[in-house]
Order: structure tokens, then sequence, then C-alpha cells
């Protein structure tokens, strides 16, 4: 009963994600080489090609009844758009396309989303020196701050200004490059949202502002540097705005930020973002298969590892266990339902239970062998788990409002535009950051290590909560900056 209560429960947020996605006829301009096609998000695919891009690649999709909208060419990738309903059965007769898929949109769906003004303006008006006390997560990670010590992912240099060792590639909502916690540790970014999206959108690839607070708050974690403090203080933090004011992005976005944070060289990228990909879907009575998605995923973390990145991702907020294909499928399908959507086949969390990526489950503050209730689990699916944060066991218990422990939520970084500099949050979003913090200063202390290796210094040096050993629902247990950085194991 009280499984289906909860989903019942998160059904709410991750519904109106798919209604802000599926039923929007919001329309986009498109900035492929400098075209200015008007792109409809319902009618958008993706493409994986062989290998590269053919040389002919634009005339390929014309002729197959479609327009190139977004390019990834070192994946072979392409995101074109079509009204033909005969699209994809053309592409399918092509032998240099090895598959193509309809387009669906990843939404944010965190279990509890900012507090109330009122709440807010506490936050405001107390105004201390330091938060550190309301970080309860920062304490556990960093074990009251003793591997700042050793390690604090850079340094200040004699003319005063910080030298990152090592950057974090942020790939969210934007980051609030005023905030005083974080702009000193910003070293850029780029926006992948197209114009279009609403009116503040327009394409501007240097328009990294967060419209939403949820990738500001993931920053803060990894690198805030004032007030509150992230797991590395002095970590580069580069940004990626994959998500639009309206909290959705579309898949190709995000792959093509992957691309971007790997050839712009950062050590790090955190993904606090997932959605699911079904061998099969089937939308309003139309078959669709996820390879192409699936395929660009696959070629553009392998492409991030090659290229010296670790990458993390949260396994997501919906209680469900990751190993149990029939359960995620039936969860999916309840949400899908009113929307005329039917998936199929296995399923897979993307990117989190991808080859390459540290799968994150959410830990709380008041037990080590329970994980947040929201939080998703599997034996085979989670490597390690970070504070997440809850509202304290009784909520997790009955879900009565009135008894939640605003206590046990995250405290970081906000928008500062957005009415509070700093905010309490909760998620797999939010477990996410605490991990790609510990692997950002564990590859500042040790430049020479590969992903593997870092991956591997995290789990083996963790701290085993739940069942002795890997276990479904933390993996290898909580990941601890101090334990990583003095190889305790």
């Amino acid at each position: 009963m009280k499984k289906k209560v909860l989903h019942t429960l998160l059904s709410v947020t991750f519904g109106i994600g798919i209604l802000a996605a599926s039923d929007s006829s919001v329309h986009v301009s498109a900035n492929e080489q400098n075209s200015k096609q008007e792109v409809n998000v319902k009618n958008l695919y993706v493409i994986a090609f062989q290998n590269e891009l053919p040389q002919d690649y634009r005339e390929i999709i014309e002729k197959a009844g479609g327009e190139v909208v977004k390019t990834i060419p070192e994946i072979g990738g392409v995101e074109a758009q079509s009204g033909h309903s005969s699209f994809l059965q053309n592409l399918s007769k092509l032998t240099s396309i090895e598959a193509a898929n309809r387009e669906i949109p990843l939404a944010l769906n965190d279990p509890t989303a900012k507090l109330s003004a009122q709440q807010d303006s506490t936050v405001n008006q107390t105004e201390p020196e330091s938060y550190w006390d309301n970080q309860w997560d920062m304490q556990r990670v960093t074990n009251n701050g003793k591997s700042y010590e050793i390690e604090t992912g850079g340094y200040t240099d004699k003319d005063g200004e910080t030298v990152h060792k090592a950057v974090v590639g942020v790939i969210d909502t934007g980051i609030d490059m005023s905030h005083p916690d974080l702009k000193n540790n910003i070293v850029g970014g780029r926006n992948l949202v197209p114009a279009g999206i609403d009116e503040s959108e327009t394409g501007d690839p240097n328009d990294i502002k967060d419209r939403n607070g949820h990738g500001t708050n993931v920053a803060g974690i990894i690198a805030a540097n004032g007030k509150v403090k992230g797991v590395g203080p002095e970590l580069g933090i580069r940004s990626y705005r994959v998500i639009s004011g309206q909290g959705f992005a579309m898949p190709a976005w995000v792959i093509d930020a992957i691309m971007a944070a790997a050839d712009d060289n950062v050590d790090v990228i955190n993904m606090s973002l997932r959605l699911y990909n079904n061998t099969k879907m089937i939308i309003e009575g139309t078959t669709y298969k996820t390879a192409a998605e699936t395929i660009l995923w696959k070629r553009a973390i392998q492409y991030a590892v090659n290229n010296g990145v670790t990458v993390v991702a949260g396994s997501g907020n919906e209680s469900l266990n990751l190993d149990d294909k029939n359960q995620v499928n039936k969860f999916l399908n309840m949400i899908y339902e009113p929307y005329g959507i039917k998936v199929e086949g296995a399923a897979t969390a993307v990117p989190a239970q991808l080859p390459g990526v540290i799968n994150v489950s959410a830990s709380i503050k008041w037990s080590t062998r329970e994980l947040a209730f929201y939080s998703n689990y599997g034996n085979s699916a989670i490597d390690v788990a970070g504070p997440g944060g809850d509202l304290g066991p009784e909520f997790a218990e009955t879900f009565d409002p009135e008894t939640a422990d605003q206590s046990c939520l995250i405290f970081n970084t906000w928008p500062t535009y957005l009415g509070s500099s700093y905010n309490y949050m909760a998620g797999t979003s939010m477990a996410t950051p605490q991990v790609a913090g510990v692997a950002g200063v564990v590859k500042a202390a040790n430049p020479q290590f590969t992903p593997a290796q870092v991956t591997a210094r995290i789990k083996q040096t963790a701290l085993d909560y739940g069942k002795i050993g890997q276990d479904p629902l933390f993996g290898a247990g909580e990941a601890n900056a101090y334990r990583a950085l003095n190889n305790i194991k």
C-alpha cells in the first residue's frame, strides 16, 4: 500500500513534466548552420548513422521528408524534424543509418520543490556568516570539513586568484553567475537550449542564466565557497544549460552537452537528470524504437570517458527497483497512459544505467540502513549513494506534510534573483553532485587518474551503509571525500 501511495504522489510531478512536453505546441528556432527554421518539439527525431556523418547527410534527411535541426558529427548523430508520417519508415530503408526514433522530452522530477516564500524569507532574515550547521550532508561527506585540509579542488595564487586543479561540468538548468558563493569558481559554460521555447530563450550560446534554480543548487553542492560550502570549495564549475525555464529538455541537447563538456576538457560531468529508454514505445498507436537515442547516449559517454572525463548521474526519484523491468514499465505506463503513450521491452534509466557512468542513489540524514523514500535502487544498477535528503523519518512513514522536518533536506545555493540566495532541496539530483564533488577532489589530488581509477577510488572508500558489501540500496556505500582522499578502504 505504501508503495502505491508513493507512486501516486510521484506521478503528480512526473506527469506534469510529460504534459508540458508531449502536449506542447511550442515552436523553437533552430540554429543548425545558421538556419532559422521553426521547430515543433512534438516532431523531433534522433538519428544515429552507422559511423561518422556522410557528406550528404542533409540531402539524405531531406529526401526522407525531414529537416536537420542539430548535428553531433563526432558520434554520427542528427536531430531532425519532420511532419511526415512516413519519415521513420523512409529512414529505415537506408543502410547508412543504424537507427532512428521519435525524440521524447526529458522532464525534471524532484520529490521536493523549493520551500514556501515564508521559509525562504526566514533564511534571508537570519543572514549568519555561515550556514555550515544547516549542512549535515557536507559535514558527513567531508568528515566535518577535514577533507578540505587535504584537497579543496584548487588553491589561491600569489595574486589572490583561485586556480582550479579540476573542473566539473554541470549539465542542468544553468547557473547564477553572480552568486557570491559561486562566482569565483565559475569558469564559463554554454547554452544548448534553442530559441523560442519561451520569450526568454534567444538561442544565445552564452546565456547560461538559471531560470529554475536546480542547476545553481547542484553547482553549490559541488563547489560553493561562502556562507555554504561544497564538496570541493575551489573546484571549477562549467555550466551547460540544457533544461529550459519550463523544466524540460530534448535528449539531443543533453547528448550535445556531453560532447561539448568533453571537448572543453572538464574532468567530471554531473547530470542530475534522467529519463527512461525502452526498446519499444507506442505513441498514439504508432510504434517507435528508442535504439537511436540509446546508441548516441552510449557513444557520447564513451567519447567523454575516452577524453578522461568521469561521468556521474542520478538514478531517479521514482522509488523503483531498476532491476525489475516489469515494475519500471508498469510505473511508466501508469504515467504515460493519459498522453496516449505505452512502453514495452526492457527499460533503462538514462544516462545513469549506461556503461561508463557512476549511478547514484540518495541516502538520508537519519538512517544508514534506509534510502530516501523516493530513490531508485537495484543491485546491478547502483554504484554508490550520496546524501540526497528527505523530510525526516515520520514523513517517510506517513507522507503527512505536518510531520515534515526540513532539517533533513539538503541546504545550498539558490539563484539570488529567485527570492532567496539559499534553499532546501532533496532528490537524487542533490545526491549526484555530492559524488561528482568527490570525483572532482580525487581528480584534483590525483591528476593522473583515469575515469576508471576515480570511480574505483570512490567505490572502494565509500562508507558501507546497508547490508555488508555491495547492496541494492547503496551500491558500494555512501561516497566520502575524506576517505577517498586518504584511500581509506
